[in-house]
């Protein structure tokens, strides 16, 4: 499903979150969302999950406005939020239940699948969730946003905490649903090589709006390292690093274009 933002404006007392933030995510990308603290980022999730209301502007998923048609895009919507928490007396497999009865959700076999999809085996589905790790915590999070089949995935920071080893396994779950589904992810994450990694196409927030997006090859071919200019090839470019130093500048070169990528003030 496509998502469509528009000069989207959203304010919390006298602070903007988003300053007429314009973005347009393909059907079936998966999409990174960067950005430095209170750029913008989350606000943005909870207008896709239909959790706010934008003050101006209009946010559609699949076509249809949020703010008209937000209870039905939440059934299309998997949504897993930075900091998730579940029950400690409860199981894994007793939280996904619930979530599933919550959603009025078929008896299927899809609690059975969502474990399965995400790496969970049978004995820590079965286990009490105090006893999990962030790791596991992270996974039957993901799991739950699964169970729906959402066709769009929205991934607030879901490695945040993880160490090196749960990261790659969390990566592998995400490469595997983009490869398996039609599903859009949108993906966010300070880690810029996980971006890279993970995403076909990004965009950087800073102050409510986007001040760059492009595809990650135009992104991470866009700037040069100062004095690589001759070299001739790309071992001396930063990647996404350099473009997302110079649309978070504190001074913006103005409305301009880093090598096909959109860079604005």
């Amino acid at each position: 499903m496509r998502i469509d933002a528009s000069d989207v404006r959203k304010t919390y007392g006298d602070v903007t979150a988003l300053d007429g933030l314009s973005l347009s995510i393909p059907s079936g990308s998966t999409f990174g969302i960067l950005g430095t603290n209170g750029a913008g980022k989350s606000t943005l999730f909870r207008l896709l999950v239909g959790h706010d209301r934008p003050d101006a502007g209009t946010v559609a998923v699949g076509g249809s406005d949020v703010t008209e048609d937000g209870r039905r895009i939440r059934e299309r919507v998997g949504y897993l939020p930075e900091h998730v928490g579940f029950p400690d007396g409860l199981s894994g497999r007793e939280v996904l239940a619930v979530h599933s009865a919550i959603r009025g959700l078929p008896r299927d076999g899809r609690t059975a699948r969502a474990v399965e999809r995400v790496g969970l085996t049978p004995d820590e589905a079965d286990r009490r969730v105090s006893g999990y790790s962030n790791g596991m915590q992270r996974r039957l999070g993901l799991a739950t946003v699964l169970l729906p089949d959402p066709d769009v995935l929205i991934l607030d920071e879901p490695t945040a905490g993880l160490d090196p080893r749960g990261v790659d396994e969390f990566h592998a779950i995400v490469e595997e649903i983009t490869a398996e589904t039609d599903a859009t992810v949108v993906f966010c994450s300070h880690v810029l090589p996980e971006v890279e990694r993970l995403c076909d196409r990004a965009a950087v927030l800073h102050d409510g709006r986007v001040r760059a997006s492009g595809s990650i090859e135009e992104l991470a071919a866009a700037a040069p390292e100062p004095g690589d200019e001759t070299r001739g090839d790309r071992r001396g470019r930063r990647g996404l690093r350099a473009v997302f130093r110079a649309a978070v500048a504190d001074e913006p070169a103005g409305d301009s274009r880093v090598d096909g990528v959109e860079v604005t003030s």
